[in-house]
């Protein structure tokens, strides 16, 4: 099948693919159509809100969208609830310039939303919600099939490529790459509406929320935080702003995003971590500056991280980030519900591992120590303060980071232990598929038996401060994240 123009407009339907039935109960007849926003925090670019809008068409009623934001979820923080919040606000004016009843709700303390979207979805004719997996998301989604007595349908916006395409987890990204590249294709043709609100013209308006659901959980507030200049902004503002600042800037000297004194990563990843931004409008914005059509695909596709795609060198690196190595994490969650488990990892390296699971450290550090950049490596301590104090981390000194952590812990499952709670508590895109990616590439996860067999990491790749900051450019970044004053280096 020959993919259409990668900007055309959609006019068929939402694919099937993309659309898993969580009840087997029917569309009835209700007040509105519910959209429960929990992954695509977003209002461009949704394959999840375009189905709700097709409902809502079809039905002739009122859309409600209700995105509500847990308070005591895994590793939750005022730092991820204030990004999320963002997001809400940029969402609310959008759907009140749109005519579009929106309904964001922040749990106060742990427990208060309990049966806040039983009682949304008990006026709702369908009531459909994002597909994604890792994390608490499928749990969540399970447990409310069985209690709703609506039809409740999960839509898959997360890829280029529709994840039920795949059949099961991938050991490397070469295999996955090949697959995709052969697969994908034939799946460009279905893009989702860049602005799907202005489809919600001629639909009538609902005048208000369901009899006592204002009474008991409150009307929306979505406070603005306190101005914080150094703060990443979350929302799809911010995130549209950051692609224009990358593809503008950024994407013609991609080659150098190794080195953190010159800045040359998306910087992407926090915003399609919370649905801010999607694959869809990234992929939308490239190909438009890179002048593209589907007739540039390679006829071979034999895994080649360059050339297959047809567009400038910088492009098709950046596309593989984007797609292969992003994609390959989300299908691995999809397919293993262990991703997260030590047992997950490739069995040769669990097998290296526990082989050198005894050998002597040369320096073991507490989870305390480690979280307040109190080890002996400067490289490291900067790294480590990077991530407590902006969220983010540098892509390739988290590479290093994580290699460092399996060094100092005493063994490789602590070492696991570590790396999840630090990533999760600190990272704004922590707790994603892509995160997981990389904290168990470090132990062995997508990569091979590397020579010689080294004390504790075994055949697992190394890496060292040293050879890093040989190879890296990085003067000003160390001053940047280098101990305050007055504080020894590794404090």
């Amino acid at each position: 099948m020959t993919p259409a123009g990668p900007l055309s407009r959609r006019s068929n339907p939402v694919p099937s693919l993309r659309i898993r039935a969580l009840s087997a109960a029917p569309l009835r007849s209700g007040d509105y159509v519910l959209y429960w926003m929990v992954a695509a925090r977003r209002t461009r670019a949704s394959f999840a809100l375009d189905r709700a809008l097709e409902h809502a068409h079809a039905l002739g009623q009122p859309l409600l969208v209700f995105e509500p934001l847990r308070a005591a979820y895994p590793w939750s923080s005022q730092r991820l609830t204030t990004f999320v919040k963002d997001g809400m606000r940029d969402n609310a004016r959008r759907c009140a310039r749109a005519g579009v009843a929106y309904y964001p709700w922040v749990e106060p303390e742990p427990g208060a939303g309990r049966g806040l979207l039983a009682a949304l979805a008990a006026r709702a004719s369908v009531v459909v919600t994002d597909d994604q997996a890792g994390f608490f998301q499928p749990r969540m989604l399970e447990a409310a099939a069985k209690q709703l007595a609506v039809r409740l349908e999960a839509v898959d916006g997360v890829g280029l490529l529709p994840v039920r395409a795949t059949e099961g987890a991938f050991a490397r990204a070469v295999d996955f790459r090949r697959f995709l590249q052969k697969t994908l294709p034939s799946h460009l043709t279905a893009q989702p509406f860049p602005d799907p609100l202005a489809r919600a013209r001629g639909l009538p308006q609902l005048s208000a929320l369901p009899p006592g659901v204002v009474e008991r959980w409150g009307l929306p507030g979505i406070d603005e935080p306190l101005a914080d200049a150094s703060r990443l902004r979350g929302g799809s503002a911010a995130a549209a702003a950051r692609l224009a600042e990358f593809l503008d800037h950024k994407l013609s000297r991609y080659e150098e995003r190794k080195h953190p004194d010159l800045d040359a990563a998306s910087g992407l990843s926090p915003y399609l971590h919370f649905g801010h931004v999607g694959v869809h409008q990234i992929w939308r914005a490239l190909v438009a500056r890179e002048g593209w059509t589907p007739d540039a695909l390679a006829p071979r596709a034999a895994g080649q991280k360059q050339g297959f795609w047809g567009m400038s060198a910088q492009a098709e690196a950046f596309v593989d980030e984007l797609v292969t190595w992003r994609e390959l994490g989300h299908a691995f969650c999809a397919h293993r519900p262990d991703f997260d488990q030590y047992e997950s990892l490739p069995s040769w390296a669990q097998a290296t591992l526990e082989k050198h699971a005894g050998d002597p450290r040369p320096h073991l550090y507490s989870l305390e120590q480690l979280a307040r950049a109190e080890t002996h490596d400067p490289v490291w301590n900067a790294a480590q303060r990077e991530l407590v104090q902006t969220g983010v981390m540098h892509n390739t000194l988290r590479m290093l980071w994580g290699k460092k952590i399996l060094e100092w812990s005493p063994s490789p499952r602590a070492a696991l232990a570590t790396l999840i709670e630090l990533n999760n508590t600190y990272a704004l895109d922590g707790r994603d598929p892509s995160s997981y990616s990389g904290i168990f590439w470090c132990l062995g996860r997508y990569d091979r038996p590397w020579a010689p067999e080294r004390a504790i990491f075994g055949r697992v790749r190394f890496m060292s401060s040293a050879a890093t900051l040989k190879k890296l450019r990085m003067k000003r970044y160390l001053q940047r994240f280098g101990p305050a004053p007055g504080q020894p280096p590794g404090g």
